[in-house]
């Protein structure tokens, strides 16, 4: 799937709808995108883009905890609304059963002997899962199976 087209399609669509809001986060997407690929001087393929978008939705969760211990629930309703929209460009999320499959997959391959290893099951479970799973939560299950 083409991430940056599809956003660049949806940037157009709100355009001639009007949609402010949603217009000013596929925005701000696009610009993080292009950050990116002027920092690297390259041109980001989908599992990178895939990268800025888990990004956008992490700062977006860390924001909405900051506002609502602070208060701010209007604040933390903005965020959740900028979150929802960049959840519209992320693939279908896996269930705990794919998780706890895929988890399973790359003991298998990897057999790691303790918790030193544990770099290797994630460095291979990163790829698959990006954008796709809480990968804290995923770390949670591999630290738990290695402990």
């Amino acid at each position: 799937m083409d991430y940056k087209a599809k956003l660049t399609d949806e940037m157009k669509r709100c355009m001639k709808a009007g949609e402010k809001s949603r217009l000013l986060v596929v925005r701000t997407l696009l610009a993080a995108i292009k950050q990116q690929e002027v920092d690297q001087q390259t041109t980001l393929n989908d599992e990178q883009i895939l990268a800025v978008l888990d990004k956008a939705l992490k700062q977006r969760k860390e924001s909405i905890a900051q506002f609502e211990a602070a208060g701010r629930e209007d604040l933390a309703e903005n965020e959740a609304a900028e979150m929802a929209v960049i959840q519209d460009f992320m693939p279908q999320p896996l269930s705990e059963a794919d998780i706890a499959s895929m988890i399973d997959q790359a003991f298998n391959e990897v057999s790691p002997s303790g918790m030193q290893d544990m770099g290797k099951v994630m460095a291979l479970l990163k790829p698959q899962m990006q954008g796709r799973a809480d990968m804290a939560l995923v770390s949670q299950q591999i630290k738990a199976k290695l402990g």
